[in-house]
């Protein structure tokens, strides 16, 4: 999640210092959910895989398995089978639920809407035990092709937040011809190594407390065995005015229980400081997102009041080179799709009338 990186210097000061004086603010409260239909005749999960206590509002109760590339991938499918497809992903700490709200809001546009558990998550696994439990940037977009491959999906409009922004900006990079509108939350946020090695200013280190806390040894340890409490942390410093209760975190929190969750997390941190090595298969991909390339399919990027005095997105303006646009909501946090779903649905409609 507070994926601030490898966006110009200036932008990574702003937004961790965001966080680190959002740590001082933290609160809790109450939100929505929401049911959800079938789509596709692919198999539901298993109720061993996905279980969910009861009383914790759970949204998504057709949860489908697909295998895709190196994983069998659970995900949620709601609106008419010939709609405009529109893919949906999520970030750290967070799951498909973030979406709940946002699902029906456009069904009832008449798109298609799918929304996977990133590999990690939910009742999302690897094929083989044999595979390395890879968090790199590049692995992650690629599971989201092999996906798409897998469902027949040729184009779609992809939108997300946190990791889900990235990937999301990762294929409409490096796959235009699959992303036919683009919509990211905190815009361009591209990973790039050699740029993340340079030491920032110490207030706004202090926003990557848990990057670093991850590259320990204890970290790991402490990762595994308070997953909860500190996910739920995080939710409260990245988004301090959402008011969010139990059941909706502890919705989430299943997601957690994936058992390849932790070293997915432990390995995504600690590659983006260069302390963890990624996969030689993957090296093409990660030197062409490592040059900054150009987004040339319509988008619009949002900004919350996460991204500190960045919000205003100049720093990333030149990147997109098609029809674009930026939006700044206040009073909203990290986690836009479930504070803002409305704002982030019309997002998603307003950019489909850019494609055309």
């Amino acid at each position: 999640m507070l994926q601030i990186k490898h966006m110009p210097e200036q932008l990574n000061f702003n937004r961790r210092h965001f966080l680190a004086t959002a740590a001082m603010t933290i609160a809790a409260g109450p939100l929505v959910m929401l049911g959800s239909a079938d789509a596709q005749p692919h198999s539901t999960a298993p109720a061993e895989a996905w279980s969910i206590k009861p009383g914790t509002n759970a949204a998504f109760d057709a949860i489908k398995q697909i295998n895709a590339g190196l994983l069998n991938v659970g995900y949620i499918e709601d609106g008419p089978v010939n709609g405009q497809v529109v893919i949906l992903l999520h970030g750290w700490p967070y799951d498909i639920h973030s979406f709940t709200a946002v699902v029906p809001l456009l069904t009832s546009k008449g798109y298609r809407v799918i929304v996977p558990f990133l590999r990690g998550y939910g009742t999302t696994r690897f094929l083989s035990d044999a595979t390395f439990r890879n968090g790199q940037q590049a692995a992650i977009a690629q599971d989201i092709i092999s996906f798409m491959d897998a469902l027949n999906i040729r184009k779609a409009i992809i939108a997300g937040f946190d990791w889900g922004a990235r990937t999301a900006v990762i294929i409409a990079a490096l796959w235009p011809e699959r992303c036919k509108a683009l919509v990211s939350v905190s815009g361009y946020i591209i990973v790039n190594l050699k740029a993340n090695t340079q030491p920032l200013p110490p207030k706004a280190e202090l926003g990557w407390w848990y990057q670093y806390y991850f590259a320990t040894a204890r970290g790991k340890l402490g990762y595994s065995k308070n997953c909860n409490e500190f996910n739920k942390l995080i939710w409260k410093i990245a988004s301090p005015k959402w008011n969010f209760d139990e059941a909706t975190f502890d919705r989430t929190a299943a997601s957690f229980t994936n058992p390849d969750h932790v070293a997915i997390v432990i390995h995504n941190y600690r590659w983006r400081l260069s302390i963890a090595k990624g996969e030689p298969k993957y090296d093409h991909l990660e030197q062409r997102l490592f040059e900054g390339p150009m987004i040339t399919v319509p988008a619009i990027t949002i900004s919350s009041d996460f991204d500190g005095a960045a919000a205003d997105g100049k720093a990333y303006t030149r990147k997109f080179s098609g029809k674009y646009s930026h939006k700044v909501l206040n009073g909203i946090g990290h986690n836009v799709p479930q504070e803002a779903p409305q704002d982030f649905a019309n997002a998603i409609i307003e950019v489909d009338g850019y494609a055309g």
